[in-house]
């Protein structure tokens, strides 16, 4: 509707003067009548503006940390005000917006067509390759509602996407009780395994364990080879990529597990015995690595 899309737009006015305002929640509401009145006399839809303006701000941080997450080159504050209020307004719609009245697809349209209006060149694709993330991270709700975008041409072919190497660990340490594993937690409600990047030339396992160290703050020795797993993921300016991860399980040697603040997209990290993995909720793919490290400690017991 143009009523709304026009809402919208204003919406993201409002908070484009707050988050240039370094966030003062006091003048909101003054911005919203405000940028109504002058740009949009005689609109019906306050109620609508007031409920984007105010629910992006109540959940910033927890929008902030899914746009880091599936933008991870690109910490929030990277990120230009235009298009960071556009994905805040597009997220909030896709997580508590309602379904039947803002389909997933119409929200992440309209948040590509704002950011064409509002923000840089490059400012529709990053914001759809964003959003586009978010939306199959959260299992693609209404995918079968609407019919499916057709191929762009300028996808590439499976062979010719690029490669990114990860190594990643099923950490463990012994205790008097038995075995227990650390997890990290992501903001779509995983709880996972710490990983992280493998440069062009680097061995494999020391690589492993300078970036558990850097995510978990734990000193590890890395021991079995668990196995590799690819995904394909969608970089906002890269576009789709081949993640080729290495998983090995590891002994927590030293160190108090935290989560390291700076990196994004992590809520929580924990200890967990074994009996309580099965409990957890955890990816599909990530779930044989964690069996196999499980047997294995299970042979070190024995």
């Amino acid at each position: 509707m143009a009523n709304r899309h026009l809402s919208r737009s204003l919406a993201m006015q409002a908070l484009f003067e707050w988050d240039f305002n370094e966030r003062k929640n006091d003048r909101v509401e003054d911005s919203i009548f405000r940028i109504v009145q002058e740009f949009g006399p005689g609109l019906d839809e306050l109620d609508f503006i007031q409920e984007l303006v105010l629910g992006v701000i109540k959940y910033q941080d927890k929008l902030d940390d899914i746009i880091e997450k599936a933008a991870p080159d690109w910490p929030i504050h990277q990120i230009a005000v235009v298009d960071r209020n556009v994905l805040r307004i597009g997220l909030f719609e896709l997580l508590f917006g309602d379904k039947k009245e803002v389909p997933a697809r119409v929200a992440i349209n309209e948040s590509i067509e704002l950011a064409k209006t509002f923000g840089g060149e490059n400012s529709g694709r990053f914001v759809n390759g964003v959003l586009g993330t978010i939306y199959k991270e959260l299992g693609e709700p209404g995918k079968d509602e609407m019919p499916a975008k057709k191929k762009r041409p300028k996808d590439v072919t499976y062979e010719e996407m690029p490669i990114e190497k990860l190594g990643g660990a099923v950490v463990y340490r012994q205790t008097d009780a038995g075995f227990e594993l650390a997890l990290v937690h992501d903001v779509f409600g995983y709880w996972t395994l710490s990983k992280g990047h493998i440069e062009a030339n680097e061995n494999e396992k020391e690589c492993t364990a300078r970036e558990i160290k850097e995510e978990t703050n734990l000193d590890i020795e890395v021991e079995d080879e668990l196995g590799k797993n690819e995904y394909i993921a969608s970089h906002p300016e890269k576009g789709k990529m081949r993640k080729q991860v290495i998983y090995f399980l590891a002994k927590c040697v030293g160190g108090e597990l935290r989560l390291q603040a700076e990196k994004g997209g992590l809520d929580n990290v924990d200890w967990f015995t074994l009996p309580e993995i099965p409990d957890l909720r955890m990816y599909d793919d990530v779930l044989p690595f964690v069996t196999k490290a499980i047997n294995l400690l299970k042979l070190k017991k024995s």
